[in-house]
């Protein structure tokens, strides 16, 4: 379809993150998940008994030979478990042994394709067990983002609530700004990543509202004049998708996000995506989304409580639907969606727009290739059309994409590190539907 289509990131690149994520994040990040099976081994075996213990050790013993594999270079391997991806996987693994010409190597083959395939091997540990075939290795972190977090979000709910209560007599204007509001608090909750802190500490403890104003400015790309025309001309299409990225409190900057467009009125029905198992340390599962939910219905806290209850009844009701895919969690980007995961895309045609949160998302979006940042968000998505779409992305990761000449010169005078750090971001959209 398009001859100028760049070299994927990789850590071919001794200099790049891909090859700092692989040398060093992604080490660290297996020795935490080998340290939280066996710190559970007690807990384990006095609910489970001395089976799921050896289950604990056989996980353990796979997540060490995965570590050593990635830090000698050693090949990748086909999968060994009866997952209903397994299939998918090992052909993606055979299609890439093909492009390359050899067997695909941790430090050479694509960064995307070995990151997720890091990930899916430790479900594959997990997937070979028989007590423990549920387990989350990530769930503690997961849960203690959240809780650590909860100050942060009373504040947080307790302003949607206020906001709520004025929506049905709001003008168009007030609705809007609301809108504009919500869509940069979803976007800074992204900063909350534990997969690129090593899954070290990493809550919100400041109000967000506060920071609003000073983050503003930080935007690289703000295409929220464009969602706003996207979300007033479509009368027609009544859905609207959001593919969540993390657990914890950007979750709940998420849910407030679908409640302002459910109660401005922009949408019946909001469907949001989440993972189908653990995935990149803090990605939402339908197990962290029924936690959530579930604290903040039990919570002391009045406005969490509050939003629990309303947001259980969204779900009873249909209003919110929440849904798991298996493509979100197999190596293909974007792009290949038609074709991998046709009913999805079919799905996705009928949404007046789709919100994709985060960074991995965005690294998906843009195929996770060397893209010049000068080139447009339009081009870098390589024909996936299937309805209007907005990324909210914070910078994570060395790519990026629909950047004014200069732009990227200048923010690196004021911060060497703009494109990893977190601090800044874009709102980028497409309004382009291949219906």
């Amino acid at each position: 379809m398009q001859e100028n289509i760049p070299e994927p990131l990789s850590a071919k690149n001794k200099s790049s993150f891909a090859y700092f994520t692989i040398r060093d994040r992604l080490p660290v990040i297996l020795s935490k998940v080998a340290d939280t099976v066996y710190r559970k081994k007690t807990f384990v075996k006095d609910i489970h008994g001395e089976d799921a213990t050896e289950e604990l050790k056989f996980i353990a013993g796979c997540i060490s030979k995965l570590r050593n594999e990635l830090q000698t270079n050693k090949p990748l391997v086909p999968l060994k478990d009866n997952g209903p991806d397994t299939e998918v996987w090992n052909l993606s693994l055979a299609e890439l042994t093909q492009r390359e010409g050899g067997e695909p190597k941790w430090f050479v083959s694509p960064w995307l394709y070995v990151e997720c395939y890091m990930y899916r091997r430790i479900q594959e540990a997990i997937a070979q067990c028989t007590i423990l075939h549920n387990l989350d290795p990530f769930e503690e972190q997961k849960k203690k983002a959240f809780t650590d977090s909860e100050e942060a979000t009373e504040v947080l709910l307790h302003y949607l609530r206020q906001i709520s209560e004025k929506a049905a007599s709001a003008s168009d204007d007030d609705k809007e700004e609301y809108l504009r509001e919500f869509l940069q608090i979803a976007l800074w909750g992204n900063r909350c990543d534990l997969s690129i802190s090593a899954s070290q500490e990493n809550s919100q403890t400041e109000s967000i509202l506060d920071q609003l104003h000073h983050l503003e400015p930080n935007i690289l790309v703000n295409d929220t004049k464009q969602v706003l025309n996207c979300l007033r001309s479509n009368v027609k299409d009544r859905a609207i998708d959001i593919v969540l990225d993390n657990a914890g409190f950007e979750l709940v900057t998420d849910l407030c996000l679908a409640e302002v467009l459910l109660m401005c009125g922009w949408a019946d029905c909001i469907r949001m995506h989440g993972k189908a198992m653990p995935w990149f340390v803090s990605d939402v599962t339908s197990s962290d989304f029924e936690w959530t939910l579930d604290s903040l219905f039990k919570s002391s806290r009045p406005s969490m409580a509050y939003f629990g209850e309303l947001w259980r009844q969204r779900l009873e009701k249909k209003s919110w639907m929440f849904t798991v895919e298996d493509f979100w969690t197999i190596p293909y980007d974007f792009a290949k969606m038609k074709t991998s995961s046709s009913s999805l895309y079919e799905r996705f045609k009928d949404s007046k727009i789709v919100f994709f949160k985060g960074d991995l998302n965005y690294r998906k979006l843009l195929g996770d290739l060397d893209w010049n940042p000068t080139t447009p968000f339009e081009v870098t998505l390589r024909g996936f059309h299937p309805a209007p779409l907005c990324a909210l992305r914070t910078c994570k990761a060395d790519l990026i994409a629909g950047l004014a000449a200069g732009q990227k010169e200048t923010v690196e005078k004021y911060d060497k590190n703009w494109m990893l750090n977190g601090n800044w971001a874009v709102i980028s959209f497409c309004g382009k539907s291949n219906q």
